[in-house]
């Protein structure tokens, strides 16, 4: 599937702030896509950019600033392909398992015995946090715990990975958070969102994505940007300000358009 996509954000402050060092993780992964092009652009300029790849394979930017400023502006704008399929086993840390509730647990243990193996078990695990849970969209704020979305039977894309992953640790299955995008729109003709899916460890076929949000494997309509442990690991800015008695106001502005190999986005 072809990607085109413009992530633009921008913070405005209401007097001039110095800004501090950022760290920025707007650039796809590597592993399941096909970059054609991509350009990040931040304005006001700033004094030192590095492109660096962390301990997660993540592709991530580092920012430093001189000066005064009322506003950032951060914009990715990328081009790619992508194809569907596990990731090839890659050389880095492993998550350690999570701790995890024992309601969390025991929703684990009731989706059948150990025996039938992990694919089976993640695979029905995907099933049923997409049918048991009712899809809430959240633009802002940390994941709940895993408990509190399994108890509210609602929680937005974050909640189900964090519940996901601790599901997955019941049952000794490494899983990690990502953050990314999706080709689907959560909401036709609406604002366009992050989206947020787990990996879990799968041996022999390496880091495997699953959906709950949508009750289906990861595939060509996803587009990782950063995976880690937990939600904080994978925020798309990270970084703040040094001012007097100042406020911030942060816009989104997120656009996807996708299409068939060989076809032009819409």
């Amino acid at each position: 599937m072809r990607f085109e996509v413009l992530h633009r954000t921008v913070y405005r402050y209401s007097g001039p702030v110095r800004l501090g060092p950022h760290l920025l993780r707007l650039t796809p992964r590597p592993g399941r896509v096909a970059e054609l092009s991509h350009a990040l652009t931040v304005t006001p300029q700033p004094v030192a950019r590095r492109d660096e790849t962390d301990a997660h394979g993540n592709r991530v930017t580092r920012l430093e600033f001189a000066g005064e400023t009322r506003a950032l502006i951060l914009e990715s704008r990328f081009t790619l392909r992508t194809r569907a399929g596990p990731e090839a086993p890659e050389v880095g840390p492993v998550p350690p398992l999570c701790a995890v509730a024992p309601e969390v647990a025991a929703f684990a243990a009731a989706l059948g015995p150990p025996g039938g193996g992990p694919d089976r078990f993640l695979s029905a695990l995907t099933e049923a946090l997409h049918a048991r849970i009712a899809r809430q969209v959240r633009p802002t704020g940390a994941a709940w715990p895993a408990e509190v979305t399994l108890a509210r039977g609602q929680g937005a894309c974050r909640d189900l990975a964090v519940l996901f992953i601790a599901a997955a640790a019941s049952r000794g299955i490494a899983a990690r958070f990502v953050s990314g995008y999706q080709a689907e729109s959560e909401r036709p003709g609406g604002p366009r969102h992050m989206h947020a899916w787990p990996e879990a460890l799968v041996p022999g076929l390496g880091w495997c994505g699953y959906d709950p949000t949508h009750g289906c494997a990861v595939g060509a309509g996803h587009v990782a940007l950063a995976v880690a442990p937990d939600q904080a690991g994978t925020m798309p800015v990270e970084g703040g300000f040094i001012a007097g008695p100042v406020t911030a106001a942060m816009e989104v502005d997120l656009r996807v358009a996708t299409a068939p190999d060989g076809a032009a986005p819409d």
